[in-house]
């Protein structure tokens, strides 16, 4: 089974690039999702991140902007907390690929936002970068709930600039036009990859 990442920067159309994956067949691990269930209530990460972040427990679960606050305001702890979610994250993929596996599928998609960042594309046979225009991508991220300018900043700091990402990959796909024309171009990548 080929194992696909599937990459890009935040509000480069990702999340639409995994959605049409997953309607051409490829089962799909989704990082940030894996995160939000190791946060919720009862998640494996709950425990050790309140030991170092007790300000971030609400309810059970840890406040995932409780915590974003805290990392922003205090960059040098972001290590201390990749540590716990890192093996965490990754023990989840583990189990998303041996299913993948088990189901016999021709190729599995890790989508993962710091794919390059955390060196994740070397678990990886192919990658593939989504990119659109910097205009696209800032109003894109603007319209999100609660985005702020200088939480952008801060975001657009912790990951690898769009250029390097798609020097990187070994297929770029544009999103800033039409679904459809993401549609046709992920179709002619999946072909190259599983030689159809």
């Amino acid at each position: 089974m080929l194992v696909i990442g599937l990459t890009g920067g935040i509000g480069m159309g990702k999340s639409t690039a995994a959605a049409i994956l997953r309607k051409m067949g490829l089962p799909i691990y989704h990082a940030d999702k894996a995160v939000h269930t190791l946060l919720k209530k009862n998640g494996a990460a709950v425990k050790p991140i309140a030991k170092i972040f007790p300000q971030a427990l609400k309810n059970g679960a840890i406040n995932r902007a409780a915590l974003g606050h805290i990392v922003f305001h205090h960059p040098a702890r972001l290590p201390r907390l990749e540590k716990i979610l890192h093996p965490l994250v990754h023990k989840v993929e583990r189990e998303f690929l041996r299913k993948a596996r088990e189901k016999k599928a021709k190729a599995a998609v890790l989508e993962i936002p710091l794919l390059f960042e955390t060196g994740a594309q070397k678990r990886c046979d192919y990658v593939i970068c989504v990119t659109a225009p910097q205009k696209i991508q800032h109003t894109r991220v603007m319209r999100r709930p609660g985005m702020t300018r200088a939480k952008l900043k801060g975001i657009y700091e912790r990951q690898m600039p769009d250029t390097k990402k798609r020097k990187l990959a070994d297929f770029v796909v544009d999103t800033g036009g039409t679904r459809a024309g993401t549609k046709r171009q992920l179709r002619l990548v999946l072909r190259r990859i599983l030689g159809e």
